[in-house]
């Protein structure tokens, strides 16, 4: 698939690049925000150039740069199938999955990056069904699928998360059809 950039009112979304580092290093070092999300804080610029090469270069993973400042403040990224991991996943279903930086919270930035990426997968991909998943007690990352329209689905406990923890995982669902009598 290719590169591609997309626009919102506030935002630029597109491919992460190594230059990112410093930036991605700034916010994701927070402990605040990773782990909650089931990655570790990065520790280095390093770190985050390494993590940009192996993780974020991923097809349909943008980086969410605000467009008063050019800097890429979080990231929000389309998954398919293998990488998804609902047991209810079908055919035709993607993930969206996000995160934004401390300083940015509460400020509407993920609701407008997360519908942009929504429009991309019902008219742009061809997805029927777009999953979201939060770990118990992320009530933020909720309050954007509420936001954006997915409902409750299902509830997984005893969940390994990929920090080696044992969690309960919630899973949210949005339907194309849910979502054009949304938007039309």
């Amino acid at each position: 698939m290719p590169y591609i950039t997309m626009e919102t009112e506030r935002l630029i979304l597109r491919p992460w690049r190594e230059e990112d580092a410093l930036s991605l290093y700034k916010y994701a070092k927070n402990p605040a925000v990773g782990p909650i999300a089931g990655w570790l804080p990065h520790t280095s610029v390093e770190n985050s150039r390494e993590v940009i090469r192996d993780i974020l270069s991923a097809p349909e993973t943008y980086a969410v740069v605000l467009k008063e400042t050019n800097e890429p403040v979080g990231s929000v990224g389309i998954m398919f199938g293998d990488s998804v991991h609902s047991a209810d996943m079908q055919e035709g279903d993607a993930e969206i999955g996000y995160w934004i930086g401390v300083p940015y919270w509460g400020k509407g930035l993920i609701p407008e990056a997360v519908n942009r990426l929504l429009r991309r997968c019902f008219e742009e991909l061809g997805v029927k069904r777009v999953w979201c998943g939060y770990y118990d007690g992320n009530t933020k990352s909720r309050r954007v699928m509420d936001k954006c329209g997915f409902k409750f689905h299902h509830t997984e406990e005893d969940k390994l998360s990929p920090l080696g923890d044992v969690r309960t995982e919630h899973f949210t669902l949005l339907t194309k059809e849910e979502w054009e009598k949304m938007n039309h």
